[in-house]
C-alpha cells in the first residue's frame, strides 16, 4: 500500500540535535514542510555520505524553502551524539537526528525491517497539512542524492501552491 496522500502518524521520540537532546513529534512537522531520511544504522559506510550531502543541502537550500529535516534510525539519539561527535561527515549535520530504537516511527513510515531492527533506505517528504507528497525506498547499499530530492521539494512546493 502506498503511504502517498496519506497523514504521518503520530510519534514522539528523543534526537540529538546541536549538541543537545530533544523530544520530537507528529507537532513539530504542522504548518512546514518537512523531509523524514531514513538510513538503517549509525557507523556504517553509505550513510554518513548521505548525511553529510543531505547537510549540505540542508544549509545551502533546504532551511531557505522552510523545510525541516528528520534523519532517522533505528539507533539511539545517545549513538546519534556519539557519532556526530565522532565522524566528521556526520559532524557537520545541524537537523534533527531522531533515535528510534523501539522501531516505532520506522513502522508509522511502513520502513521497518522487522526481522533485522533496521529502516530501510527511505525518505518522506511531507506537506504543511502532514500529508505524504513523495516516497523514495532504495536497497540498503544504494546511497541518495540531496541534490535530486531538492528538486522534488520545489516540484512539490509549486504543486501545492498552485
Amino acid at each position: 500500500m502506498s503511504l502517498i496522500n496519506t497523514k504521518i502518524k503520530p510519534f514522539k521520540n528523543q534526537a540529538f540535535k546541536n549538541g543537545e537532546f530533544i523530544e520530537v513529534t507528529e507537532k513539530d512537522t504542522e504548518g512546514r514542510w518537512s523531509v523524514f531520511f531514513f538510513y538503517p544504522a549509525d557507523f556504517t559506510f553509505v550513510c554518513p555520505t548521505e548525511l553529510e550531502d543531505l547537510a549540505a543541502e540542508y544549509d545551502a537550500e533546504l532551511k531557505g524553502l522552510g523545510v525541516e529535516v528528520f534523519s532517522v534510525s533505528t539507533d539511539t539519539h545517545f549513538t546519534h551524539k556519539a557519532w556526530h561527535e565522532t565522524s566528521d561527515a556526520v559532524g557537520k549535520v545541524t537537523y534533527p537526528m531522531l533515535g528510534d530504537p523501539t522501531g516505532a516511527i520506522s513502522r508509522n513510515f511502513e520502513i521497518l525491517r522487522e526481522d533485522e531492527g533496521l529502516a530501510n533506505r527511505g525518505t518522506f517528504l511531507i506537506d504543511p497539512d502532514g500529508v505524504i507528497q513523495f516516497t523514495e525506498v532504495t536497497a540498503e547499499g544504494i546511497g541518495r542524492n540531496a541534490a535530486e530530492l531538492v528538486r522534488k521539494v520545489k516540484a512539490a512546493q509549486y504543486v501545492h501552491a498552485h
